[in-house]
C-alpha cells in the first residue's frame, strides 16, 4: 500500500514555478503575449547552467536599435516599441495577430549575477541575454 501518492508531472511544474517565483517572472498559460492597453510582454525563455543564464526573449520584427537592454538595483529590464509598418495606414486592417506598442519586461536577478559582464545578441527576432554568475564566495574557517 502506498503512503505517497506520487506525481512526477506535478512536482516538476511545481519546481518550476518556485524557481520562476525566485526570479519574479510571471508565467503566462500559453498566450503569446501579456497586453495591457497598448503594450504589450514579450515571450522568454530563461535556463541555467553550471556558468551562466541564458535569456531568450521573442522580439519579431525588430531589429536591434529598437531594444534597450538595462541593469539597474539588480534588475533586468528589456524594453522598447514596435509600430505598425506605414504602408497599412491607408485602407483598412480586416486581421491584426501581431502587437504593437511599448513593451517593457523587468525581472530581479539573483544575487549571483555579474551585472558588468552581461552579454547580449540579436538574430532573427531573438534577443539572447548570457549573464554569467559569479564564483560562489565564502573562507575555510581554520579552527584554532
Amino acid at each position: 500500500m502506498a503512503l505517497y501518492n506520487w506525481n512526477l508531472e506535478s512536482d516538476v511544474n511545481r519546481i518550476f514555478d518556485d524557481f520562476i517565483k525566485d526570479l519574479n517572472v510571471t508565467r503566462r498559460g500559453g498566450t503569446r503575449s501579456n497586453r495591457v492597453n497598448n503594450t504589450f510582454v514579450p515571450l522568454m525563455d530563461v535556463h541555467e547552467t553550471d556558468d551562466e543564464f541564458l535569456f531568450n526573449t521573442e522580439l519579431p520584427g525588430l531589429n536591434k536599435d529598437q531594444i534597450n537592454v538595462d541593469v539597474r538595483d539588480n534588475t533586468l529590464t528589456i524594453s522598447g516599441e514596435t509600430k505598425k509598418d506605414k504602408k497599412y495606414e491607408k485602407g483598412s486592417t480586416h486581421i491584426q495577430e501581431r502587437s504593437y506598442g511599448s513593451f517593457s519586461r523587468s525581472i530581479s536577478l539573483p544575487p549571483n549575477v555579474k551585472a558588468d559582464d552581461i552579454t547580449a545578441k540579436f538574430e532573427n527576432g531573438l534577443l539572447e541575454l548570457k549573464l554569467p554568475k559569479t564564483a560562489p564566495s565564502g573562507k575555510k574557517i581554520t579552527i584554532q
